[in-house]
């Protein structure tokens, strides 16, 4: 396998055979990184590289695998990107700047009059650079908004509402929405909170939700499941995936606390980030019997991983509506599981799971609804929700999605030349 090429590779000029107009996709996570922001990313530039000049300026190096190598897929340029942990804020702040400032400068280099460049909310201040390298060289630019800034951040209780820094990044966002051409949403809820943006108007938006990876199919529970041997319970209440800031791992630990006397109820755990950590440390104290432990799964088990629970739990802390939409939820229902979900009834995955008769969604900070959820679920009778979950999955489709990305580029492209309209 061949890596990635390094930043300071020449990017060559129009492909033979592709349209004017280049696509230049800025993401800080893409392949060999397995995050879902990484393979989201990936599947899009690869579906834009069939009918355009597609480069990646990735803060992922290594080698990249085979399906996204050849003649038809994008040109990955690495660019330097050193990562600290979550939990190392000011560090891990530091390397996201340097990153963001070597993207700007990269993206100076490359843009021409007439490109488009394609960003994602990671880390949240990527989009603004882009924004601003787009606006000076006269190219168009689109944002994919996976979490709205500083409300995640306020959300996560890193920021007071009214505070100078939340205020500072409320008038960058002004300035940014006003210079991008498009913000794509994965969930309805995000319109909202985008339109009290002075820079933003409604003909920018897009709805493109995100989709499963895995084919929607019933997956019946089966006892020879190697997650589910272990554990002698009938019922068991899964949780998977990245715990960041948004998330709130003390409601699923009390939760299961509260049905410690439940024999037939067991969580099974895997996952990282900090709030896994939160978790581990919180069990370490308590010893609770009900709970597991397992290692992160890789992607080649996470189906197995998946078909192992009854049920899924994702525990957002309060006000996610329109600030972060979990990528994971369509994976489960792929897999035919309900889920329990932690939010505001406002929220797109709420909206989903009650308008589609998915599972149960309980308002954040009440480990007890939660609880009570769990067990109306390890007692329901329901045997039509995973044909019901399979069918929510498969309107969630990567075709769809693609399509929609690319009709956007397409547009963007034809816009009239930025420079007469400035």
């Amino acid at each position: 396998m061949q890596p990635q090429d390094k930043v300071e590779g020449k990017i060559e000029g129009k492909t033979e055979g592709k349209t004017e107009g280049k696509i230049i996709v800025a993401s800080q996570h893409y392949p060999p990184d397995p995050s879902t922001t990484a393979t989201i990313m990936a599947e899009i530039a690869c579906r834009l590289a069939s009918e355009h000049e597609v480069v990646v300026l990735s803060g992922s190096s290594g080698a990249l695998p085979a399906s996204q190598r050849g003649a038809d897929k994008p040109r990955v340029i690495a660019v330097k990107n050193r990562m600290a942990g979550k939990a190392a804020l000011v560090r891990r702040g530091l390397s996201e700047l340097l990153f963001v400032l070597r993207i700007f400068t990269a993206l100076l280099l490359r843009l021409r009059r007439g490109d488009v460049v394609l960003t994602v909310t990671a880390p949240f201040m990527l989009p603004y650079a882009v924004a601003a390298a787009a606006w000076i060289k006269g190219a168009r630019s689109a944002l994919i908004m996976h979490d709205l800034f500083p409300d995640v951040l306020v959300m996560a209780g890193l920021l007071k509402p009214r505070s100078i820094v939340a205020g500072v990044m409320r008038a960058a966002n002004s300035l940014m929405f006003r210079a991008l051409n498009a913000v794509i949403t994965i969930g309805r809820d995000a319109e909202v909170p985008l339109l009290s943006y002075s820079g933003m108007t409604r003909n920018k938006i897009r709805f493109i939700p995100n989709w499963a990876t895995l084919v929607p199919a019933a997956r019946p529970v089966t006892p020879d499941n190697p997650f589910r041997k272990p554990i002698a319970a009938r019922f068991i209440v899964g949780l998977s995936g990245n715990l960041g800031f948004t998330h709130d791992p003390e409601i699923v630990f009390e939760a299961a606390r509260l049905l410690g006397d439940e024999a037939d109820i067991h969580f099974l755990l895997s996952g990282w980030g900090i709030g896994f950590e939160r978790l581990k440390q919180l069990q370490a104290g308590a010893n609770l019997p009900n709970v597991s432990f397992v290692a992160r799964v890789e992607d080649a088990e996470l189906e197995t991983f998946l078909t192992a629970a009854d049920l899924w739990i994702i525990p957002y802390r309060k006000d996610v509506a329109g600030v972060s939409v979990p990528s994971r939820f369509y994976n489960l229902l792929a897999v035919g599981r309900p889920v329990v979900l932690v939010s505001e009834a406002e929220a797109e995955a709420a909206l989903t799971v009650v308008e589609n008769g998915l599972g149960w969604v309980v308002p954040p900070g009440r480990a007890d609804r939660l609880a009570a959820a769990i067990r109306s679920a390890s007692r329901s009778a329901d045997g039509d929700m995973m044909a019901r979950a399979v069918k929510a999955a498969a309107r969630f489709d990567r075709a769809s999605a693609m399509d929609g990305y690319a009709a956007l580029i397409d547009e963007l492209l034809q816009q009239p030349d930025l420079s007469e309209r400035r």
